[in-house]
């Protein structure tokens, strides 16, 4: 065991070339990290007013601020996530609970989590930024975990049945199963749903950014501020330096992160011969080849190892059993639960109704949710047609994949908010209606979950496959029928249900549009909500975010869920 940890000689373990040019991009991003999270946490009290400047020399330093919120939100996604996942695919009883509880948590709109979080983030560091900070960047991780959460599960449940066997053939242990094979298995598609998670976090910045609270704005230093000052003052020389800050900052993250991560993780796709599919990276070719690097990975790699067999030498009990008859007693008293609880809020909701709104707002309400929901299926189907083909495209071939990469992520990433000034003038202009012209808007922002997801499963089909399919001569819409729909067929479930959701949250953003003193409204739920927190009217909110939740759990539940039972099952 010792022998791992044993030093090289100082010629083999002395810095070369690589590791000196490594060192200043190191310490550079860690002093500017650290200068970052000093600035988070200083004294403020609520009522204070945080100036935000417009003036293009301060987009540094607001973009700093904007990406280490988003990389710990996504630290604390990617944790949520992979708890989340893990218990829902293992136990069935769980997911009963637990994925509609995400289809729930997916409807509820940002606004709906920040009103709910800043008053305690408020509490717990009082006179403290730290606590405004807090409230952002959870407003910022309800935007990326869902996604997340979505993806791994997915993939959790989707593990080829010759690697389940293998893997009860070898014994592994519950822990070394979902290291060594699960998460493994998972990891390509969960890399490109972190990159669009990231891009969710930017869609969603304004509003995560400038808060509102006890009639108080607070706008934290950042890009999603920035905009917001920009907006209020419709200033379109702002937006501009804004939209080439977000690109900058894209740009970079997607270098020196996310491009690392999945030249890295293509070692784990499913294939025995890797093709023409390898991710390319020149970070992660400066990295392999710096000694210091190399010996700090080792480390932990080997501290990896000694974890997983201590596990299984020391707790046997996790090793794999052969299945036992489980009780049928057990599974039909939590059933019994769930629909109790079920019938404890169907009737805390109708004396909540019956008391504070009315049946007929009620019923007006669904009516816009039903106008919402058209809008949503019809543009989730057009997303489906134009961009299922073109992410095959890409995901079979990585030399392009690499190069619209980052593009896509800034697309993805790219606020809506920042069309306003166009839609605006054109639907002025034009004379055109709200309650159409408005509507791409709601799928601008999460057609893209469609293409991040179809291009990670069309990127993971064995290039063997593929081979095969070509010497057997399948061309055509044969070999889609027979090689590429089923091969993406789980990630597009993944992508479209995600797309869906989102689609419901973007409608809040969409269906109600301002430009300075111009303002435009389109029919709908997400105008409904808007309006009614504009007004303060808590009780409408309720309703609305409430009917929300109904429409998104009733169409996962009878459409979605549909296909994604016949991906596993096929």
């Amino acid at each position: 065991m010792f022998e791992l940890f044993t030093p090289k000689t100082h010629r083999d373990s002395g810095p070369n070339r690589w590791d000196w040019v490594l060192l200043p991009l190191v310490l550079a991003v860690l002093f500017l990290l650290a200068f970052a999270a000093m600035q988070m946490s200083r004294p403020f009290i609520v009522g204070e007013s945080l100036q935000i400047s417009l003036d293009p020399v301060y987009l540094p330093y607001y973009l700093l601020r904007t990406i280490l919120r988003m990389f710990t939100a996504m630290a604390f996604s990617l944790l949520f996530s992979l708890v989340f996942a893990a218990i829902a695919a293992k136990y069935r009883s769980a997911e009963k609970a637990m994925i509609p509880m995400l289809d729930v948590l997916q409807s509820v709109p940002i606004l709906g989590f920040q009103a709910i979080a800043i008053a305690p983030f408020i509490a717990l560091f009082p006179g403290n930024l730290l606590g405004v900070e807090c409230a952002a960047i959870f407003a910022i991780f309800s935007s990326q975990a869902w996604n997340m959460a979505f993806s791994l599960f997915q993939s959790f449940r989707t593990v080829p049945a010759e690697l389940n066997e293998a893997s009860r053939i070898f014994q592994l242990s519950g822990w070394q199963r979902f290291w060594r094979l699960e998460l493994p298995y998972a990891m390509p598609g969960l890399l490109w749903n972190m990159m669009m998670s990231m891009s969710g976090g930017w869609f969603f910045l304004v509003a995560a950014e400038a808060i509102s609270v006890a009639n108080q704005d607070i706008k934290l230093p950042g890009i999603g501020s920035y905009i917001a000052v920009a907006i209020e003052q419709s200033n379109g020389v702002a937006i501009a330096w804004a939209i080439g800050a977000m690109l900058s900052g894209i740009l970079l993250y997607d270098q020196l992160f996310f491009r690392p991560l999945l030249a890295w993780a293509d070692k784990f796709r499913f294939e025995e011969s890797q093709g023409e599919t390898a991710q390319q990276s020149w970070l992660l070719d400066w990295l392999r080849r710096s000694r210091w690097m190399h010996a700090f990975t080792t480390q932990i790699w080997a501290l990896l190892r000694l974890t997983l067999s201590w596990f299984s030498v020391r707790h046997p009990q996790l090793q794999q059993r052969k299945h036992k008859i489980a009780n049928p007693v057990w599974p039909k008293v939590w059933d019994a639960a769930l629909v109790l609880l079920a019938i404890t809020a169907i009737w805390q909701m109708a004396v909540f109704i019956h008391g504070a709104v009315g049946w007929k707002e009620v019923a007006h309400v669904f009516g816009l949710g039903l106008i919402t929901l058209t809008r949503v299926m019809l543009l989730i189907a057009l997303a489906s047609l134009i961009w299922v083909p073109i992410a095959v495209w890409i995901g079979l071939r990585p030399h392009y994949s690499q190069k619209v990469q980052a593009l896509a992520q800034f697309l993805a990433a790219f606020p809506v908010n920042l069309m306003f000034p166009l839609v605006v003038l054109a639907l002025v202009t034009f004379k055109l209606t709200p309650n159409i012209w408005l509507s791409p808007l709601m799928v601008f922002g999460t057609q893209w979950y469609i293409l991040f997801n179809v291009v990670a499963g069309a990127s993971a089909i064995p290039n063997e496959l593929r081979l095969a399919a070509d010497n057997l001569g399948v061309n055509g819409w044969l070999k889609w029928k027979r090689i590429y729909l089923p091969a993406i067929f789980p990630s597009y479930v993944t992508g479209a249900i995600t797309a869906s959701g989102g689609s419901w949250n973007a409608s809040i953003v969409a269906e109600y549009v301002s430009w300075g003193k111009t303002t435009l409204v389109a029919d709908g739920l997400g105008s409904y909500i808007k309006q009614m927190t504009e007004t303060g009217d808590f009780h409408r909110i309720a309703l609305g975010i409430g009917v929300m939740c109904i429409f998104v759990m009733t169409l996962n539940r009878f459409f979605w869920r549909k296909l994604y039972v016949l991906a596993d099952k096929r």
